[in-house]
């Protein structure tokens, strides 16, 4: 009897811990900063059970996709999510680069998914170039003045 009272102790104090924690807002904090490793994690987990070869090579594609959109979901985390109206490209970006190691690790190895890689992620990277063209478009204008003006400054004077 005084072992099970023991376990039950333990268990009482493990609970009441748990509901403190909750109650201070810890697990809130946690959830609110990693709930990006639910996106993830399976993404890695996919890409770790192919080159395991416990999985075909189809779960590369949900793995590419996966993973980049966790690491974009980090990243909003971390630097804000103000971030995204320059990062929303990646979303095209994630599935070209799934298909891309679909390409790459698949034995048949289609020419038609490397084909749509390449267009998925020329269409990403014209529109991460559009997307901070237009939103910092006066930033990149006024750099390149400031370089035209020193190349004009400090070019050979042969005119002279």
């Amino acid at each position: 009897m005084a072992r099970n009272s023991y376990s039950i102790g333990i268990l009482l104090i493990g609970l009441a811990v748990v509901l403190l924690l909750g109650k201070l807002g810890f697990f809130h904090l946690v959830l609110s900063f990693f709930w990006p490793l639910f996106v993830l994690v399976p993404g890695l987990l996919f890409q770790f059970l192919f080159f395991n070869r416990t999985l075909p090579s189809g779960v590369l594609v949900p793995g590419g996709i996966l993973t980049t959109y966790g690491l974009m979901f980090f990243f909003c985390n971390v630097f804000g999510w103000h971030a995204m109206s320059y990062l929303w490209p990646g979303f095209i970006l994630g599935v070209a680069i799934g298909l891309y190691e679909l390409y790459l690790f698949d034995r048949a190895g289609d020419p038609g998914v490397r084909i749509a890689a390449m267009v998925l992620g020329i269409v990403s990277l014209a529109l991460f170039g559009l997307t901070l063209l237009l939103k910092l478009g006066i930033y990149i204008i006024a750099l390149l003045l400031i370089l035209a003006g020193i190349i004009l400054i400090y070019r050979r004077r042969n005119i002279w």
